[in-house]
């Protein structure tokens, strides 16, 4: 886990460049108002909110009130009281998504494409839930139906992301595919759910990817080189991933008030995990030559 340090400095050289872009490109109502800064900056509203997913702390107000405000009074001299940095955490949601396109990793050649249920209340009380009303929808798994949305991510093979897209609960998978692969080459693969020949020599003719989905089980098996099977066998980093985003960085639970809280709880989650030092990989440095031999 990076030091509170190094995470404030990199959130702050970003803030730095982003802020004075942002203030020029704002919509005035014409009327002349007092901008007066706030007592945390920017930067540091985003390191904190940042930190809660790097933290292991299951709330966000035990983690305020009994890390933030005991332990690094000295780092946030400024420091204003729980409910009114809350009130404030929907002006992040703009500058987190910036800042999380900035973390994304490069491409390699070699990527993973999965999706996974981001449940906003438990299945009983779906009918009572009003949070989510009008954006999530019930969708379904190989395990269980969910209420929510789908977290759409595109992984390299050192663990890095680059690119994800969120969709309500009931969109199909392949779906927001071309949106997410813009910018990338190379190979792609994914599992059963993303199975399209359509869309395999959509990408191939358009963007230049191979788009390796695995066959089901009512398919005939195609002729594969070597290291695409092997390759394919490592699809699991992706599941590794999601598994971490979920139960380490936190990105899923159904305390929700408000959508905008909801994006930015998920934001910061998918920023911690990218400035986690260790993230699963494959060592393709290693294996590859191993495995054409």
């Amino acid at each position: 886990m990076p030091s509170l340090e190094e995470l404030f400095c990199d959130v702050d050289d970003f803030c730095q460049v982003f802020e004075p872009k942002w203030n020029q490109q704002l919509l005035g109502s014409g009327l002349k108002m007092r901008r007066r800064p706030g007592q945390l900056s920017l930067s540091e509203r985003m390191t904190i909110a940042i930190a809660f997913h790097l933290e292991g702390y299951r709330n966000f107000k035990t983690f305020y009130n009994k890390k933030v405000a005991v332990y690094w009074r000295s780092a946030f001299p400024k420091l204003v009281s729980y409910q009114r940095f809350v009130s404030g955490l929907p002006s992040l949601v703009l500058p987190l998504c910036a800042y999380l396109k900035s973390c994304f990793g490069s491409c390699s050649g070699v990527g993973f494409i999965d999706a996974t249920c981001i449940k906003v209340c438990h299945n009983r009380r779906i009918r009572q839930h009003k949070v989510f009303k009008h954006s999530a929808a019930r969708g379904k798994t190989s395990v269980d139906w969910f209420y929510g949305f789908k977290l759409h991510l595109v992984v390299n093979e050192r663990g890095e992301l680059l690119n994800m897209t969120l969709t309500p609960g009931n969109t199909d998978d392949r779906k927001p595919v071309k949106d997410l692969l813009q910018g990338l080459f190379g190979k792609i693969f994914a599992d059963r759910g993303y199975v399209s020949k359509k869309l395999a020599l959509e990408l191939l003719q358009t963007c230049g990817i191979e788009f390796l989905a695995k066959p089901r089980r009512n398919m005939k098996n195609k002729l594969m080189r070597l290291t695409d099977k092997l390759l394919a066998r490592k699809r699991s980093i992706i599941e590794t991933i999601i598994d971490q985003l979920k139960n380490i960085s936190q990105i899923e639970h159904s305390r929700h008030r408000s959508p905008i809280n909801f994006s930015v709880n998920l934001l910061c989650g998918l920023i911690a995990y990218c400035h986690q030092p260790k993230k699963p990989s494959l060592n393709l440095d290693f294996a590859l030559p191993a495995a054409e031999s």
